[in-house]
């Protein structure tokens, strides 16, 4: 499944993010990725991938932080959440339906 900006026009960070989450994707082709902006201070990621059924919080995180860390500093300081979860747990996570129907941030 493709990669998904929540927004008709992308900015520099929200670009580079989704730049470097291409590489997870492509290596992943069953994740459902998706990276929207919060406020002017927070962007959310959130990877849905079947392959996370095998493996641990720690393995999951690893393989994307490699990439991510690839970022300028002031790009991975925007991203306040990242959702790595297996279909079955997003359809529980509290955490995934507050990304699919955000509270309005104050920011």
């Amino acid at each position: 499944m493709p990669l998904k900006l929540r927004t008709k026009r992308p900015d520099p960070v929200l670009k580079q993010i989704a730049a470097v989450l291409k590489k997870y994707e492509t290596a992943h082709p069953h994740a459902n990725i998706e990276v929207y902006r919060q406020n002017n201070v927070s962007v959310r990621i959130r990877v849905i991938d079947p392959s996370y059924a095998k493996k641990g919080w720690a393995e999951r995180e690893e393989e994307l932080w490699k990439l991510l860390l690839d970022l300028p500093d002031e790009v991975v300081a925007d991203i306040s959440m990242i959702l790595m979860l297996t279909p079955e747990e997003a359809k529980e996570s509290f955490a995934s339906k507050e990304f699919d129907d955000p509270i309005p941030s104050p920011v």
